[in-house]
């Protein structure tokens, strides 16, 4: 058995095979409900302490169930964007333990998509 002699680039690609320390646990649903301002967006806790934001217009959606949204196993956020006749809309799911800077990455691209009509 012969083995390759490590030249350039072979430190890279050893520390690229390392394990990595991933960030874990829910974390600050903050982050995410802080997006919205209420000029633009309604924000409603339920008596489940779920929350539900939604856009003045009606097209977006966002809803977190801490423990669970209702008839789902382990989905902790929703995000959802009605679409028009002509193009069909999409919606998102995270799990309960997703950490909440994902997903408000993820719903800070999706709010930065809309443009006023």
């Amino acid at each position: 058995m012969s083995v390759a002699p490590a030249g350039p680039g072979f430190s890279t690609t050893i520390e690229a095979l390392r394990l990595h320390e991933w960030q874990l646990g829910a974390g600050q649903p903050a982050l995410v409900t802080n997006l919205f301002s209420a000029e633009d967006f309604h924000l409603v806790v339920d008596d489940r302490a779920d929350v539900h934001v939604s856009s003045k217009d009606g097209r977006f959606y966002l809803g977190w169930f801490p423990l669970g949204r209702p008839g789902t196993e382990g989905v902790g956020w929703v995000v959802a964007v009605t679409g028009t006749a002509s193009v069909p809309g999409y919606h998102l799911s995270f799990d309960t333990e997703t950490p909440a800077d994902i997903v408000a990455a993820a719903v800070a691209r999706v709010l930065e998509t809309a443009q006023r009509a």
